[in-house]
């Protein structure tokens, strides 16, 4: 499905740099845990979108898989430029809801293996956020997981395009985080970008921009382990 617009050529509207970043200690794996075994109060921050199609709504989970490096990484794949839903956007590993799924974490880990290869011996579920409905009438559960260094990735080429790494601390840092706007339809959206500068698996300059739903659960984490 084709935008209406190229978020990247959106004029950046403001940053966030007065909401403080998550400190390195409260996004430590022992932090995490605790987080997640006793939540704080919180509410997150974006749970919706602007329905964009006309289709019954659908379930969906994603895992926002967070690496055990030295300094903490998240999962992300983009995607191929030939698929219906979001083509071409960066997001988590995750998919559709099918009937023999138990759960929403057994969605996610399904979906997680099948498009990257990812065993689930490597991770370890913490929980999960509430739900993000998107424009494309998904309803999202993001299920938030630590993933042990030392897997084998084996993307699904139909699906991703890459795979790759986002530090932590930097998408838990608004001031990072820009905010875009643009009118559709008589109708304004507005939305957040969280651009990383970085090289891709050949070594190459590249510039993954990180937008929509994926960056609106990102933002809700941040809600979360600043809460």
């Amino acid at each position: 499905m084709a935008l209406a617009f190229d978020p990247e050529a959106l004029p950046v509207l403001g940053s966030d740099s007065h909401l403080p970043p998550v400190i390195a200690p409260s996004i430590r794996p022992d932090a995490i845990r605790a987080r997640f075994a006793t939540p704080p109060a919180w509410q997150p921050e974006i749970k919706l979108e602007r329905p964009s199609v006309d289709r019954p709504i659908a379930a969906a989970s994603v895992l926002i898989g967070l690496v055990l490096r030295h300094a903490p990484t998240v999962l992300l794949t983009q995607r191929t430029d030939h698929l219906t839903d979001h083509p071409g956007q960066i997001s988590f590993p995750g998919g559709r809801a099918e009937p023999f799924d138990a759960d929403a974490t057994a969605t996610a880990m399904r979906e997680a293996h099948e498009e990257i290869g990812l065993a689930a011996s490597f991770v370890e579920v913490l929980g999960s956020l509430p739900t993000y409905t998107t424009g494309t009438g998904f309803v999202i559960t993001p299920v938030v997981a630590l993933v042990r260094p030392g897997f084998d990735l084996q993307a699904d080429p139909f699906e991703v395009a890459e795979v790759f790494e986002v530090p932590l601390d930097w998408l838990m840092n608004p001031a990072n985080h820009q905010r875009h706007a643009v009118d559709i339809g008589g109708f304004r959206r507005e939305f957040i970008s969280i651009p990383w500068a970085a090289t891709d698996s050949h070594g190459r300059p590249r510039r993954y921009f990180i937008w929509g739903a994926t960056a609106a659960m990102l933002r809700n984490l941040y809600r979360f382990f600043s809460a």
